[in-house]
């Protein structure tokens, strides 16, 4: 039976704390869930990777206004939105924040209000939104629980009742509404990730301990908060402690830890108390070590003390950092802007070389196995010194990132959509110094689209997509991000992608070959390929590119 009435900003970071350790647990279970069977499913990990960066914002210092710590969650999100999965997970915490501006308690009915609005904005920031997603998990929760609200205004034991309910009703008649749902025989990734963190908010209003969760889908305990030590910036405070606490008293329960994670918050910032009676891990920053130590000891028996002088070590960074200053050649007067710049996203040392030769300014690695973060954009954009900015995403699943980060910035951004890294070598060549940023926009992306690609990789489980039956391990083959092709041997599963994509107007076939594949078998293959194609141009390149045994580019 929830009691409370309100809550307030601790009690928020509290309960989106819990979310995050929840999703975390469970995020390979979440990222299992991808329609396509390949072995870069990353929903659960970008929603994680995004819900990480809201708490460590959240946790930058005590927020005991509501509408403070939502602003706050938002702002994270936004900065480490990872993928599609995590930029719409901001966009639905940025509308929550939204509607609870000068609020200082949220009531039920602002709850569930708020939670209406971040599923309006989510809806807004997608081009063209999917019935079937988080996005109509989101909503179908939102709707019902404002029905909830406004017939009991001050209840908040019914409010979470129904959102999980509701929640998981939805979830189960996604299916229904994406047919590759249903062919793969999966609920939505990441309406079941949205899920996971309402069922973290509940267990803190509910007093439940997280660790026992009937969500939970494995028994590893991991950390949500990271100590990045950042000394560059301002300190708030001098001490970084930590240590576990274990043998807890035996009249101690959860409220005493919840108690005790309060109490840190007062004292210092990056608070993290990760665990439960049976053990826990503590950081926290503080200008008074002793009294961290002393709120444990209440509590439980303390070993592995471990504080740093946090002042000492920026002193000390400092120090070496003017020496090195000193010892550098004077530094170069600023240099105008120049009128062009360009950020690709790429995945593998040969295909960075690539987009190096091709003049481009900032890569930022990250792709089909680890989207970066709309800041990780962001901060490449602001690092190249030029008036206009494209952005190379070069994976569907950047884009979305790549468009908010581009949105963020205060220079003239352009985002060219591109897929993968072989759309992006092409949008990248057909650059023209000379042309206006329209005209460049329009070269860039038409030379994009008119490459067709073949991609290679594995089946990590049994499947079946657009009616071609798939066994784990099989060797399979995509065409313009479409399963078309499935065999045993990754030689065979290519030739046939070859008799399918080509046509008598291509003219340059490329291939890359990636981390797994020897240089000797990738140039077998494009020998191959220019026997049965005479009237094309083959080349095959290293790549470097994990996971996927080739990318085959066809222009």
């Amino acid at each position: 039976m929830i009691q409370f009435k309100t809550i307030d900003g601790l009690l928020l970071r509290d309960m989106v704390m819990a979310g995050t350790a929840i999703l975390e647990k469970n995020r390979e279970a979440v990222d299992a869930l991808n329609v396509f069977p390949v072995p870069d499913g990353d929903t659960g990990t970008n929603m994680s990777l995004t819900m990480q960066s809201a708490t460590r914002e959240l946790n930058s210092k005590e927020y005991l206004r509501a509408d403070e710590a939502a602003s706050a969650l938002a702002k994270g999100a936004l900065k480490g939105a990872r993928g599609n999965s995590g930029v719409i997970t901001s966009q639905l915490l940025r509308g929550f924040a939204k509607a609870l501006s000068g609020v200082e308690k949220i009531t039920p009915i602002q709850f569930a209000e708020a939670l209406m609005k971040g599923s309006e904005m989510a809806y807004k920031a997608v081009m063209k939104p999917k019935e079937g997603t988080i996005l109509t998990v989101a909503r179908v929760v939102a709707e019902d629980a404002l029905k909830q609200a406004q017939k009991s205004p001050e209840d908040y034991d019914q409010l979470i009742s129904v959102i999980l309910k509701s929640g998981e009703a939805i979830l189960k008649k996604t299916p229904d509404m994406l047919p590759a749902l249903k062919q793969a025989g999966v609920v939505d990734s990441g309406g079941r990730g949205l899920m996971l963190i309402y069922q973290g908010y509940a267990a803190v209003l509910r007093g439940e301990d997280i660790s026992t969760a009937d969500t939970l889908m494995d028994d590893d305990v991991q950390a949500v908060s990271d100590d990045c030590h950042d000394l560059t910036k301002d300190l708030t405070y001098t001490y970084c402690v930590s240590f576990k606490l274990t043998r807890f008293r035996d009249d101690c329960d959860e409220h005493d830890l919840d108690s005790f994670r309060r109490r840190l918050n007062r004292i210092g910032d990056a608070v993290s108390v990760n665990g439960d009676l049976s053990g826990a891990e503590i950081h926290v920053h503080t200008d008074n070590p002793g009294f961290a130590l002393d709120y444990g000891i209440e509590l439980a028996e303390i070993t592995d003390i471990k504080i740093d002088n946090l002042a000492a070590m920026k002193r000390e960074l400092e120090k070496s950092a003017g020496q090195e200053e000193s010892d550098a050649e004077p530094a170069a007067p600023d240099e105008p802007a120049k009128k062009y710049g360009f950020v690709a996203v790429s995945l593998g040392s040969g295909f960075s070389q690539f987009f190096h030769d091709l003049n481009v300014d900032k890569i930022v690695e990250g792709g089909q196995t680890m989207n970066p973060s709309v800041d990780d954009l962001l901060n490449a954009i602001n690092q190249v010194n030029a008036e206009c900015v494209f952005i190379l995403p070069n994976n569907g699943n950047v884009i979305f990132a790549a468009n908010q980060a581009a949105e963020l910035s205060s220079k003239d951004v352009r985002v060219i959509p591109t897929k993968n890294v072989a759309m992006g070598i092409a949008a990248a060549i057909a650059f023209q110094n000379e042309a206006e940023p329209d005209d460049n926009m329009q070269r860039m992306i038409g030379a994009a689209q008119h490459v067709k690609t073949a991609m290679v990789t594995y089946a990590i489980r049994d499947s079946e997509y657009n009616g071609i039956e798939i066994k784990q391990g099989d060797i399979i083959g995509l065409h313009n991000g479409q399963i078309e092709f499935s065999g045993h041997s990754i030689h065979d599963v290519v030739l046939e992608m070859m008799k399918e994509i080509i046509t008598d107007e291509d003219e340059l076939i490329t291939v890359y070959y990636g981390a797994d594949v020897k240089e000797e078998d990738a140039k077998q293959i494009a020998e191959e390929i220019e026997k049965q194609y005479e009237d094309c141009d083959v080349e095959y390149h290293n790549g470097g590119q994990p996971l996927y045994y080739y990318l085959i580019s066809v222009e």
